[in-house]
């Protein structure tokens, strides 16, 4: 029995340890196959050559379209929305009538100023009328007095109670001043019951209802009515990466694609970048962002708030040496005071030779090479591991 127990757990034993070497033989044979253990007839390895392309860089933003005209109406004004002529797409012209806000208070308001100024003026003319009277006895008393017929202190009277008719006048006449400044001001509190349209636009958005009561710009910020914009001119608002923002420059092109038209791409043109920063989410992650606005170029009817996604153009190369980005990798430059630099391999009689170069901007695919390379050179491009791992100066190579 012992000895039947003894043999099952060799046997098991057996079978455990040949799995193992069949599972780390299947892992060296991949890692020969893709370059990270080298043969004994070479790595494994891609080539392609050097050659012009024309490279543009792009810096990929999202964000919304929205017009690039837009006027938020609010009024100056509070109260009842008794009218209401607009709807929400309506086209409208410059000077149209929108809608009313009840206008019987401030009508009142208005009246009793008319009244206000009325009194004022009423009151200046008694005052005139007294000065008038004043005067004359002033100068009459004023003869008396020199020729010694009344007394100092009776003239004295007199001549104050001149002044104070003087003064009476002068009052009065800042009073009518007064009274009609508040009278006006009535009548375009009035006329601010009516509101009209400032630009040519589509009512891009309509918040009120006939009959809801708003608030004035006076009273904080007052009630949004509506929205008045121009669909003629669209725009996309995208959150640029602080990164990338000084890639970006006023003019440069742009391709957009909006999701709701898939497959289609329309031309755009950066018109506004910002100069602050959006800074979101907490001091450990925070995203620095800054919103630049692309212009739409081609007429197509978009809806405001519709998602987009935009590829600015931010360098643009015709006709330049270039490489797969891939095939460009980092290696120690003992020749120079710079730890690591950019380099390539090239292929030299099956062996690989380390190139040191300097590189331009790139796209999605391809590199720009400044010095370093000449047209048509063959260089090792994949697999990517063996170019960024395993290769070295004078590696053995072997293509696929």
């Amino acid at each position: 029995m012992l000895f039947y127990y003894g043999r099952k757990n060799t046997y098991n034993f057996i079978y455990k340890f040949g799995i193992f070497l069949s599972i780390l033989g299947l892992l060296l044979l991949i890692s020969m196959w893709v370059g990270l253990i080298p043969s004994n007839d070479g790595i494994t390895i891609q080539s392609t050559q050097v050659k012009k392309r024309t490279i543009i860089q792009t810096v990929s933003a999202s964000g919304k379209i929205q017009p690039e005209v837009e006027v938020k109406i609010s009024p100056d004004v509070s109260g009842e929305i008794v009218k209401l002529f607009v709807r929400e797409g309506q086209q409208v012209n410059k000077g149209d009538l929108l809608l009313m806000i009840k206008p019987d208070t401030y009508q009142s308001i208005l009246e009793r100023c008319e009244a206000a100024l009325n009194t004022t003026k009423s009151a200046l003319a008694k005052a005139k009328a007294q000065l008038i009277e004043s005067e004359a006895n002033y100068n009459r008393n004023k003869s008396l007095y020199e020729n010694g017929t009344i007394s100092k202190s009776e003239f004295e009277k007199i001549q104050a109670s001149y002044t104070v008719s003087q003064l009476n006048v002068e009052d009065g006449q800042f009073s009518v001043i007064s009274a009609k400044a508040s009278m006006r001001e009535a009548q375009e509190n009035l006329n601010k019951t009516n509101i009209y349209a400032p630009i040519n636009g589509t009512i891009s958005r309509l918040n009120i209802e006939l009959g809801e009561r708003v608030v004035g710009t006076a009273q904080m910020a007052g009630t949004e009515l509506l929205r008045l914009a121009n669909l003629n001119v669209m725009e996309v608002a995208v959150e640029v990466n602080e990164n990338d923002i000084n890639s970006v420059s006023l003019g440069d092109t742009a391709i957009v694609e909006v999701d709701a038209f898939l497959g289609d791409k329309y031309k755009g043109l950066v018109t506004e970048i910002a100069n602050s920063a959006n800074v979101t989410g907490s001091s450990a992650d925070q995203v620095t962002n800054f919103e630049v606005k692309v212009r739409i170029i081609d007429s197509v009817s978009f809806r405001p708030g519709m998602t987009a996604t935009v590829d600015i153009q931010s360098e643009y190369a015709k006709d330049v040496l270039s490489l797969p980005i891939q095939a460009v990798t980092i290696r120690e430059d003992t020749a120079s005071e710079v730890d690591k630099q950019e380099c390539v391999f090239s292929v030299n009689d099956n062996k690989a030779k380390i190139i040191f170069i300097k590189t331009g901007i790139q796209d999605d695919e391809y590199i720009q090479i400044i010095s370093g390379l000449s047209d048509s050179m063959q260089i090792i491009k994949g697999p990517y591991s063996v170019v960024s791992r395993v290769l070295n100066d004078g590696s053995k190579i072997k293509y696929e």
